[in-house]
């Protein structure tokens, strides 16, 4: 299993909305950036990621799962642009600050303190770990701590 990082803008897409499209989940769609764009081209069905508020909160609130692979992404003639599905799994008890994130030592790599501005970043193992940790929740059962 591999790990990401969905940055959304609360006024735009919320976690609120994302958790209610339900099992079918939503495209991950208008992503316009060519690396974020790869990373959705390598992940697999089942990979996790958190959902993270930018801009307004500045926070990891919630836990999704790929539900479905990259594919053209329907807001665009444009056949270079392509997206995933997600879907909603849990919310992250305690929030988790950008804030928090850059003070935890172990996290001085993670691409959301290296590469802030990449909209869907990946999360190593040991990341995903740390942050759920911090949140109050359980890197693989996502059962509360």
């Amino acid at each position: 299993m591999q790990y990401w990082l969905f940055k959304s803008e609360p006024f735009k897409w919320s976690w609120e909305m994302q958790k209610a499209k339900g099992p079918q989940g939503q495209e991950w769609d208008g992503v316009r950036n060519y690396q974020a764009r790869n990373n959705m081209r390598a992940m697999q069905i089942g990979d996790r990621g958190f959902f993270y508020h930018s801009n307004e909160g500045l926070e990891v609130v919630g836990i999704v799962e790929i539900c479905a692979l990259a594919h053209r992404d329907s807001t665009t003639e444009d056949e270079r642009w392509e997206c995933v599905d997600i879907r909603a799994l849990a919310d992250v008890p305690r929030p988790v600050s950008l804030k928090e994130i850059k003070a935890n030592e172990a996290l001085s790599n993670m691409a959301l303190v290296t590469s802030m501005r990449l909209s869907v970043q990946p999360v190593t193992e040991a990341e995903w770990i740390e942050v759920c940790r911090m949140g109050g929740i359980e890197g693989k059962s996502l059962k509360p701590l």
